[in-house]
């Protein structure tokens, strides 16, 4: 007993001493969440005031009657276009990129660990001329395409290769964490009882996984239709065609109809509060307890 005791104390006071370390006066504490408060005060809650309030300023007739303007529903629905083709193709190359690096090992992996990066590091406005000097007239496939009259620079094609080109490390940087922390244990048991390779991605892989992929589509999602340095450069601005909500925003602003672009675009700030709200729910819906034990009650399922 003598012997607890003795190694008790020291480790009750080496506790108290960590407590007393850490834990910062109430003055401080209201100091750092004060500064956070006004920071975020200044640079979030005041502009998305302020998108608003220009945006109802003369009423809520010329607000709709803005979002109900021509350009404005042709910038919508090339918008949504874009993220229709863009968000699915990068879900696909999301998962399997993720899944080759997290679960096999293959010469060329950091390469491609890299290029998935790629996006991160290069300018979108950057990105956009190297499509155009690729797909321009003048560009190295630009005769080919002309002598067989296909269109990608100042057409919808070449707004969605941006918009791709911008968008695709989103669902793999997210999913490739969590197929890495998996191991593969499971798909092995699964192989082994006789699951094919499909059964076992769908029925014992991305279960697993399915909170980091939906937050990787939302992600995904949001730049995709929120994107405007890379679809400028490639888009030729024509309106009502290849214009989208960002771009018709820039044009309204820059032509003086600040009532119209502003209630345009508190389309992209209800796109981005809501993003950050889906955001939320998935991390919030990956902490709960039950999750990891439903996605090992449907591996077991499947196995």
């Amino acid at each position: 007993m003598a012997t607890t005791a003795t190694f008790t104390r020291p480790r009750r006071k080496a506790l108290f001493r960590t407590q007393d370390a850490t834990t910062e006066s109430w003055a401080v504490r209201g100091l750092l969440i004060g500064t956070a408060m006004l920071f975020l005060g200044i640079f979030l809650f005041l502009p998305l005031a302020v998108v608003f309030t220009a945006a109802f300023a003369k009423g809520v007739s010329l607000y709709l009657a803005s979002l109900r303007e021509p350009d404005a529903l042709a910038a919508i629905r090339l918008t949504l276009l874009t993220a229709a083709i863009a968000v699915p193709l990068n879900l696909v190359f999301g998962v399997a990129a993720a899944w080759s690096i997290g679960k096999f090992e293959f010469l060329g992996k950091s390469l491609l660990i890299t290029l998935i990066d790629l996006p991160f590091s290069v300018s979108p406005v950057v990105a956009g001329l190297i499509y155009v000097l690729c797909f321009g007239l003048q560009g190295l496939l630009g005769p080919w395409l002309a002598a067989h009259n296909l269109k990608i620079i100042f057409a919808v094609p070449g707004i969605v290769l941006a918009t791709i080109f911008v968008t695709f490390p989103f669902v793999a940087r997210e999913m490739i964490p969590l197929f890495q922390s998996q191991g593969n244990e499971e798909e092995e048991a699964a192989l082994t009882l006789g699951a094919s390779g499909w059964q076992t991605l769908f029925r014992v892989t991305l279960p697993n996984a399915k909170w980091g992929l939906l937050y990787g589509v939302i992600l995904c999602n949001a730049r995709a239709m929120g994107e405007f340095g890379a679809v400028s450069v490639v888009s030729g601005h024509i309106r009502g065609l290849t214009n989208t909500v960002p771009l018709h925003i820039e044009i309204l602003y820059n032509e003086y109809h600040f009532t119209a672009a502003f209630a345009v675009a508190s389309l992209l700030t209800l796109l981005a509060l809501l993003t950050l709200f889906l955001k939320s729910f998935v991390e919030w819906k990956s902490r709960q307890p039950g999750a990891p034990q439903e996605a090992a009650g449907g591996k077991r399922g499947a196995a």
